[in-house]
């Protein structure tokens, strides 16, 4: 790849046609694969926009969940192509897109390198094939798709019967993905789901070819190193490789949190690289036997990648990581939710958050998931939901239903974020006859939840004014709380030279170190779980809150020892690192379980 960062899947429809802005750059970004009405409304938009015709496949067809993903995926690869072949046939002059491609690469890429070489020529023979060369070097960069196994409700027909496993969410999303024309990679997130990693195994897109290339690769997003290696023995034994572990902070990033056992992105990154000859050698074995069972012999040994997200602000914190963990690329999300040439961000959304601080995000329970969110105070869904609080009607109509998983009141599961369920859960409550306190707080918990469905996708609604009438435009958003070091509305240039250190756009922020911050933000995490359970801790949650503490500790001690590798080792850093450390220790001794 030319650059060494991606754009990690952002909500729903904040990355929905986030390829069709970057991938002719170079620059790799992730497309969500949940919600398969957001994936037709968007293909029409942009069948519209660019002159293509549109059909449109309704939900009364067969299998129209896949149909939808393949249709748009198959779109949005056609009109890339087309916007990247446009690019590499313009001429090299000053504010072309093909300079442009080139001034965005990393300083020290052979290719920017050439293209510096290049535009020193003299206008002569010689400079003309140096450009052909060059362009025969450019690719797109990657239209990569997420997929979230927890999300996979079943489906059913009109009469209520099953429509069977291979049309869940998950499973009929994949199918989208694998019959597309896609040379790109689905990013498995949320978990491991047995029936998911099984049902991948009968595409033969995911298997090598005779010259042992993956059409259609898998991307393991993760957030520590034994689930990992499980995860990923358990698809080697069916032939299908990980061709990439993208390693996440569990708290410091946005979207869905999904908090280790205390468990921090530094240790985790180093374990990573001290196991990760290891972890591909055994893997290696096991994928080629199982290929061999299948019949299909290649010689040619598999490339297996390292990333990390969650929380990188700096270009120095970029380089260290790509440096020191042997990375071979980092992932960039929340920031790019200020850059409107790459995200769909509508213009009240964009405002709160370029003027946003600290306090305005924090880790929720708002999802219907049950699983804990980054959430936003000032999002407009946020204010809609006090609001039908006030008028005594809580909860959100439930028109999509993707997050349907509670059976409490119903046969049918229902969402806990529908009006439906809170409404029933509220009379169980009030007739429970508790405590006020304790009413209180069940009740905050209950109505706490937002509908992520259409919450999702409304800020790309009504950024590219396709909203439908009487459709709510509340807008839920879930950036992660590096976000909040971010102050204005930035270009993709300005976002892109940021990262590679040829601009500081936080030169004279006050940030802390994105170990500290994540570091801080578990020591909070640990806080709130004991203060959750003070009432019925018993052994076995006192031993795991201790063994969290132990592992928090255990960080620091990694920390204090870090320092001597880490980049600028200016007084002013080192008493800065060695004074919030301390800080966050003092805290974490406080703590007693």
């Amino acid at each position: 790849m030319a650059h060494t960062f991606h754009i990690p899947v952002l909500g729903l429809g904040y990355s929905i046609d986030t390829p069709l802005k970057v991938a002719r750059y170079g620059i790799s970004s992730v497309i969500s694969i949940v919600d398969d009405e957001l994936i037709e409304r968007m293909r029409e938009y942009h069948s519209l926009q660019n002159g293509e015709n549109f059909t449109p496949i309704t939900k009364l067809m067969d299998d129209h969940r896949a149909k939808r993903i393949t249709a748009y995926l198959n779109m949005v690869n056609k009109l890339v192509d087309a916007q990247f072949e446009a690019l590499k046939n313009e001429p090299f002059e000053a504010g072309s897109d093909i300079c442009r491609y080139f001034e965005m690469l990393p300083a020290d890429s052979q290719l920017k390198l050439g293209y510096d070489l290049m535009m020193d020529y003299p206008e002569n023979e010689r400079k003309t094939i140096f450009q052909e060369i060059l362009r025969q070097q450019m690719n797109t960069g990657a239209i990569d798709v997420n997929i979230m196994a927890k999300v996979d409700k079943m489906n059913y027909t009109a009469d209520g019967s099953s429509l069977g496993d291979e049309n869940t969410d998950a499973l009929a999303g994949l199918r989208g993905f694998a019959e597309s024309d896609l040379r790109s990679s689905v990013i498995l997130s949320a978990g491991m789901s047995p029936r998911l990693y099984s049902y991948i195994e009968t595409f033969s897109d995911f298997f090598p070819d005779e010259a042992g290339r993956l059409k259609k690769k898998i991307i393991l997003k993760v957030s520590d190193f034994r689930s990992a290696f499980i995860q990923a023995k358990f698809l080697a034994k069916k032939g299908l490789w990980i061709s990439e572990f993208r390693v996440e902070s569990g708290l410091n990033c946005g979207g869905h949190a999904f908090a280790t056992e205390g468990y921090l992105l530094g240790p985790i990154l180093a374990e990573f690289k001290a196991k990760r000859q290891e972890m591909y050698a055994e893997l290696s074995g096991m994928y080629h036997s199982a290929l061999l069972i299948k019949g299909i012999i290649t010689e040619i040994m598999p490339i297996q990648r390292l990333s990390a997200q969650g929380g990188i602000g700096t270009a120095e914190e970029n380089q260290f990581f790509l440096n020191y963990y042997q990375l071979d690329a980092t992932g960039w999300g929340s920031p790019f939710l200020l850059v409107p040439e790459a995200t769909n961000v509508d213009e009240q959304t964009l405002k709160h958050l370029s003027s946003a601080v600290d306090d305005d995000f924090y880790l929720s329970n708002a999802s219907p998931l049950g699983i804990l969110f980054n959430n936003f105070k000032n999002s407009s869904i946020n204010t809609q939901r006090l609001h039908r609080l006030e008028k005594g009607r809580p909860g959100s109509p439930c028109v999509k239903k993707y997050l349907c998983t509670n059976t409490e009141f119903t046969a049918v599961p229902i969402c806990t974020a529908s009006r439906e369920y809170q409404n029933l859960k509220i009379k169980q409550l009030q007739a429970a006859d508790l405590p006020q306190d304790d009413y209180d707080r069940q009740f905050e918990t209950v109505t706490e939840k937002i509908c992520l469905c259409e919450g999702l996708c409304a800020s790309a609604y009504v950024k590219l004014d396709i909203s439908k009438p009487k459709e709510s435009n509340a807008v839920a958003v879930c950036p992660g709380p590096n976000l909040a070091y971010f102050n204005r509305v930035y270009s993709l240039d300005e976002m892109v030279k940021h990262i590679y250190g040829a601009t500081d756009l936080l030169e004279k922020i006050n940030r802390p170190h994105v170990f500290i911050k994540e570091l801080n933000l578990y020591i909070d995490y640990l806080k709130t779980d004991l203060q959750k359970h003070l009432k019925d801790l018993n052994d076995k949650k006192r031993k795991s809150l201790n063994n969290f503490k132990l592992q928090l500790q255990q960080g620091i001690d990694y920390y204090k020892e870090l320092v001597n590798d880490l980049p600028n080792q200016t007084p002013d850093f080192l008493q800065k690192w060695y004074n919030e450390l301390t800080r966050s220790e003092n805290t974490l001794s406080m703590i007693t379980i």
